[in-house]
C-alpha cells in the first residue's frame, strides 16, 4: 500500500475543499478520487471531476461523497484480495484498521498486485517455487533450491510408469511394436492435460469459473476433448500405417489416443477445482503433475487394452 495520498475532512464545504485539494498536489499527476474522512475515521471517497464541476461552492462535501463499500486491512492475504480485485475491476482501494485509513492502493499498486498474481500462478504451473526477485537477480543456488525440490517429487510420481511396464512385460515381449508407440501416447496425454490445466487455473483465477460450474466445465472438456480424440485416432492410424504396423496395432493405437485424450479431459478438468475446494491453490496442481498422472493411467489403460485385442494374459 502506499501512504502518500489525499484525504478531505467531511465538514468542508465544496470551495474550501478545492483549495486543500490544491494545496495537497505535489506533482503533475492529479488522482481521479480522494478520500473523506472525520478526524482518521474514513467516511467514504469523493470523485474530483465531482468536487471541481459541482455549482454550489458552499455545500458540504459529505452530501458529494460515495460511500467505500470495499476496503481491505493491511493484515488481508494478497491472495484474497487480488481475487476481489479481479472481479470488482477497481481503481482506488482503500486500506483500514480499526476505522482508520492507514493506507490505498491506486493503479500501480493493484496493477502490481495482479501482475504479481499472474507470475506466481505461471511459475507454479512451471513445477517451480515462486521466484522473490527478477530471474537475473537470482543466484543458480537459489534456483537449485526453488527447482530440486519439485523435480524429485516429480521424479518419485514419475517412477511409478515403470513399474507399470514391468507389470505388463509379457505383453510387451509378445508384440514389440507397442512399444513403438509409448513415447507418443504418454506425450499426447500430457500435451491435452496441459492444455486444459493451463487455460482452467487461469479463468478460476479471474473469477470466469467456480466449483458449481464443475458439471458445464466437464462438459465441455470431453466435447472438445472427443472431437479432438477423434483427430488424434486418425493420426495415430497414418502413422501406424506409415511405420508399417500391422492392422492390429493399428487399432490398438488409435483407440488408445481416443481413450487417452477423453481420460485426460476429465482428469484435468476435476483435480484442480476439486483442490480449489478444500483450500488449495489450483495453480500448485501444475501441468508437470498432471502430466505425471496421465502418464502412469494412460500406459495402463494402453496395455489393457492391447492384452483384450491381442487375447494377452
Amino acid at each position: 500500500m502506499r501512504t502518500d495520498f489525499i484525504t478531505l475532512q467531511e465538514h468542508l464545504s465544496v470551495h474550501e475543499a478545492r483549495e486543500h485539494f490544491i494545496s495537497q498536489l505535489d506533482s503533475d499527476d492529479i488522482p481521479g478520487q480522494v478520500f473523506v474522512v472525520a478526524g482518521k475515521k474514513l467516511r467514504g471517497s469523493l470523485s474530483v471531476k465531482k468536487l471541481l464541476q459541482e455549482g454550489d461552492v458552499g455545500q458540504s462535501i459529505r452530501y458529494l461523497m460515495d460511500s467505500c463499500l470495499f476496503r481491505v486491512k493491511p493484515d488481508d492475504e494478497r491472495p484474497q484480495v487480488i481475487a476481489e480485485l479481479s472481479e470488482r475491476g477497481l481503481d482506488l482501494v482503500p486500506v483500514v484498521d480499526k476505522g482508520e485509513l492507514v493506507g490505498c492502493l491506486m493503479e500501480k499498486e493493484i496493477a502490481h498486485l495482479l501482475e504479481d498474481d499472474v507470475t506466481e500462478d505461471a511459475q507454479l504451473q512451471g513445477a517451480t517455487l515462486p521466484l522473490e526477485k527478477p530471474y537475473l537477480e537470482i543466484s543458480p543456488w537459489t534456483l537449485w533450491k526453488k527447482r530440486s525440490v519439485w523435480l524429485l517429487l516429480l521424479f518419485v510420481a514419475e517412477a511409478y510408469t515403470s513399474s507399470v511396464l514391468q507389470h505388463f512385460e509379457e505383453a510387451l515381449e509378445s508384440a514389440i511394436a507397442l512399444a513403438f508407440f509409448i513415447p507418443l501416447l504418454i506425450g499426447t496425454g500430457g500435451n491435452s492435460g496441459t492444455q486444459i490445466t493451463s487455460t482452467l487455473v487461469r479463468s478460476m483465477a479471474l473469477g470466469e469459473v467456480r466449483l458449481r460450474d464443475m458439471g458445464r466445465v466437464i462438459r465441455k472438456e470431453v466435447s472438445t476433448s472427443f472431437l479432438i480424440a477423434l483427430t488424434l485416432g486418425l493420426a495415430g492410424c497414418l502413422r501406424a500405417w506409415m511405420m508399417g504396423i500391422g492392422m492390429e496395432i493399428t487399432l490398438i493405437v488409435s483407440l488408445t489416443l481416443v481413450c487417452i485424450t477423453l481420460w485426460s479431459a476429465i482428469v484435468s478438468s476435476i483435480i484442480p477445482m476439486v483442490l480449489k475446494r478444500i483450500g488449495i491453490d489450483p495453480a500448485v496442481v501444475s501441468a508437470p503433475f498432471i502430466a505425471t498422472l496421465i502418464d502412469g493411467t494412460g500406459l495402463i489403460i494402453y496395455f489393457k487394452i492391447a492384452q483384450y485385442f491381442l487375447g494377452l494374459n
